[in-house]
C-alpha cells in the first residue's frame, strides 16, 4: 500500500472538488463561512491504542491528548475553538471505569480551553480502542493561516521546544538507558499531554505576523517539508538553533545520536511558521507578551526541498524526515 500522503492526494483530495475551503486537504483544517465577518474552522483527528497512545496510559491523559491535538490544528489555522464532536470505539472488556476516566479528562480540558461537547457516537469494536474527535473553531474573516503562504527570504520560526514528546515516548517504552528520573518524567509528560498554542496562533493570524503555519505533529523536518512543498520553495533548517528543553538537553548530553529523534520524532504540537524579516522585533515582543519562546530556526529560498544543517554548517543525513501512516514500517508506539 502507498504511504499516507500519496493515498490522500490520489483518492481523497479529488473528493474536495468544488469546496475551496477544504484546500485540497493540504492544510491543518477546513474553513467555511460562518456568517458575517467570521469563518468556521473544522478539523478531525483519530487516536488508536498501540499507535498513538500506550495501553497502560491513563484514560484521563488519553482524553486530554485527543482533545489537545485537535485544538492544535485549530491553533495552526489561527482559530479560536468553541466545541467538538466525539466518536469512541471500545472493546467490550474496556470497562466502565475506563470510559469514566475518559470523560473526566475531557471535562478537565473543556474547562481549561472553554470548549464543549456537541455530539458524536459510541460503538464497540473487536480491535483496540479508537477515539476520533472533530474540533470546531472560529477565525476572523480571511485571517486564516495556511500552509502555502511562505515567500523566498522569509524567516522560519518555531514555538516552545522540540523533541520532548518523541524522547518521552522512548522513555515510556524503556528504550533509553540511564535517563535521569526528573528528566524522564518531564519528557513523558510532554508526550502524553501536549500544549496547543492557541494564543500564539490567534496572535499570528490577527496581527498579520505569519505568512504560513503548521503544527508539528509528524516531525519538525516532515512538517517543514509540507510548508516548503505548499509554497514551492526550498527551506533551510539550522539544527544548532532548534530549541530544546533542559530535560532534552540533559538526555542529549549522553545520547547525542538522539538528535535525529528530536528533528523527526513528532508529537510536539508546537507551531512552525514563516514570517517576513521585518517582523523579527514584533515576534520578539510577542514572545515576551505570551511568555512563550519563539525561535528563528531557518529560512525559505527559491528552489525545492528541505536541507538540515548541523552544528558545523554541513548538511545532516537523516534516515527519515518524520512519521508516515499506512507504510509497512510505520509503527509509532511499538
Amino acid at each position: 500500500m502507498a504511504a499516507e500522503f500519496e493515498l490522500i492526494e490520489t483518492y481523497l483530495a479529488p473528493l474536495t472538488s468544488g469546496h475551496a475551503g477544504a484546500f485540497g486537504l493540504k492544510n491543518d483544517a477546513a474553513v467555511f463561512s460562518g456568517g458575517g465577518d467570521k469563518s468556521v474552522v473544522v478539523t478531525a483527528d483519530t487516536l488508536v491504542q498501540g499507535v498513538h497512545f500506550l495501553a497502560e496510559d491513563p484514560p484521563e491523559l488519553v482524553a486530554r491528548k485527543l482533545l489537545r491535538v485537535n485544538l492544535s490544528d485549530i491553533a495552526a489555522m489561527g482559530g479560536k475553538p468553541f466545541g467538538y464532536l466525539l466518536s469512541v470505539a471500545l472493546p467490550p472488556d474496556s470497562g466502565e471505569a475506563w470510559f469514566a476516566g475518559l470523560a473526566r479528562g475531557l471535562a478537565e480540558d473543556q474547562a481549561a480551553f472553554r470548549v464543549g461537547l456537541l455530539g458524536g457516537d459510541t460503538v464497540s469494536t473487536v480491535g483496540p480502542p479508537v477515539l476520533s474527535l472533530t474540533a470546531l473553531g472560529r477565525v476572523s474573516g480571511d485571517r486564516v493561516l495556511r500552509r502555502d503562504g511562505a515567500r523566498a527570504g522569509d524567516d522560519l520560526y518555531v514555538s516552545g521546544s522540540i523533541g520532548d514528546a518523541a524522547l518521552g515516548l522512548l522513555v515510556l517504552q524503556d528504550r533509553l538507558a540511564e535517563v535521569p528520573e526528573a528528566a524522564g518524567r518531564a519528557l513523558a509528560e510532554r508526550y502524553r499531554v501536549p500544549q496547543p498554542r492557541l494564543e500564539l496562533g490567534q496572535a499570528l493570524a490577527e496581527g498579520g505576523f505569519a505568512r504560513t503555519a503548521i503544527d508539528v505533529s509528524d516531525g519538525l523536518v516532515a512538517d517543514l517539508e509540507h510548508l516548503a512543498r505548499g509554497a514551492r520553495l526550498a527551506a533551510e533548517l539550522w539544527a544548532a538553533e532548534i530549541p530544546v528543553s533542559p530535560a532534552a538537553l540533559e538526555l542529549l548530553a549522553t545520547a547525542p545520536e538522539q538528535l535525529e529523534t528530536v528533528l523527526t520524532g513528532g508529537d510536539d504540537y508546537e507551531l512552525l511558521f514563516s514570517a517576513r524579516e521585518s517582523q523579527r522585533e514584533s515576534l520578539s515582543e510577542l514572545a515576551q507578551q505570551l511568555d512563550l519562546p519563539i525561535t528563528r530556526i531557518g529560512r525559505f529560498s527559491k528552489g525545492e526541498g528541505v536541507s538540515v544543517l548541523g552544528h558545523d554548517g554541513a548538511p545532516l543525513a537523516l534516515s527519515r524526515s518524520g512519521w508516515v501512516h499506512l507504510r509497512d514500517d510505520s509503527k509509532k508506539t511499538s
